[in-house]
């Protein structure tokens, strides 16, 4: 037991010893060298730069930054000059160019919450259009940006407006084909209305089917006006037919 003791002691004093006459010295003595400057660099110039000035660089973080292009360096620690041990780890901040923010929604929305809406995240209203619209009166039809792009902060947004519709100025749309709930769905998405619905009798098409319409397509009406609507329908035979077939 005590011969173990001693050979602890022994190899515990060798250890204090070579840390004291060897490592220390080495860690003191070591060669120096100087920091270089790589702010403005390209991060893969910086590296290269401070790894041939046995540094070790570390990429610590991305910050925005407007006078620094994207990508560049913006930061170093320890700064140019800094004279320090071969090795030292430098911590390189990044540019992550000019700040961004995301376009909000407008589509829908009043002039007055647009502009609050872009204001509030550093953007600003651009252009105003009024323009004829089947969309409700001042509301927001259309966006210069779609909603989720990113953009530069302090960027401008210009918007469209309806300004109604003016008389005769709603094209009817073409009906022709299509099912009486997606005619009634078209004329209503027009500003326009159904009126009167005319039966005829089919054995090509599908009940419910538009073959005629009145006015035709892309005559102008007013807001509110009715198109007529000429629709099949299956005859008592056929449908005498299909029920003694089930």
């Amino acid at each position: 037991m005590g011969k173990k003791i001693f050979v602890s002691v022994i190899i515990l004093i060798i250890l204090v010893l070579l840390t004291d006459l060897v490592i220390l010295p080495w860690w003191v003595n070591r060669e120096e060298t100087k920091v270089p400057n790589v702010v403005g660099l390209r991060e893969n110039e910086a590296i290269a730069l401070l790894e041939e000035n046995d540094l070790n660089p570390i990429l610590s973080d991305t910050t925005f930054n407007e006078s620094y292009p994207k990508g560049t360096i913006v930061l170093q620690r320890p700064d140019q000059g800094s004279v320090v041990k071969v090795g030292r780890r430098i911590y390189l901040f990044i540019s992550g160019g000019e700040p961004t923010v995301v376009v909000p929604l407008l589509k829908g929305k009043s002039v007055r919450y647009a502009k609050f809406a872009l204001e509030r995240i550093g953007l600003k209203l651009g252009n105003v259009d009024q323009i004829p619209s089947n969309s409700p009166k001042n509301m927001i039809f259309d966006q210069e940006f779609v909603e989720g792009t990113p953009i530069k902060k302090g960027q401008t947004v210009s918007i469209s407006v309806s300004s109604g519709v003016e008389t005769g100025e709603i094209f009817v749309p073409d009906l022709i084909g299509k099912s009486l709930l997606e005619a009634g769905k078209l004329l209503a998405d027009s500003l326009l209305k159904v009126g009167k619905i005319n039966y005829q009798i089919s054995f090509s098409l599908l009940p419910n089917t538009i073959i005629d319409q009145y006015p035709s397509k892309d005559t102008k009406l007013n807001p509110g006006d009715p198109v007529d609507l000429f629709v099949t329908k299956s005859s008592d035979i056929q449908i005498k037919n299909e029920i003694e077939e089930k």
